[in-house]
């Protein structure tokens, strides 16, 4: 039991523990909710695009977006 609790106390003296300041943490989550806003963006302007020349097939939502005359009742 000695020869156990020497190695682990070594093994935790060998390996300092990173210090991470909360400044360096909200400076890491600020470039984390930047990039991942930029990528879904891209993919928003990608499907919009998409849409536009109609190479997709649109959920109704969109669908009643840009041709909202195909819910329109009142010719019936």
């Amino acid at each position: 039991m000695g020869a156990e609790t020497e190695s682990q106390e070594k093994h935790t003296q060998e390996r300092p523990k990173p210090t991470l300041t909360q400044e360096q943490f909200l400076s890491w989550k600020r470039q984390k909710d930047a990039a991942v806003s930029a990528s879904k963006a891209e993919v928003s302007r990608k499907r919009a695009e998409d849409i536009a020349v109609g190479t997709v097939q649109m959920n109704g939502r969109e669908l009643f977006t840009h041709e909202p005359w195909v819910f329109d009742n009142s010719r019936y």
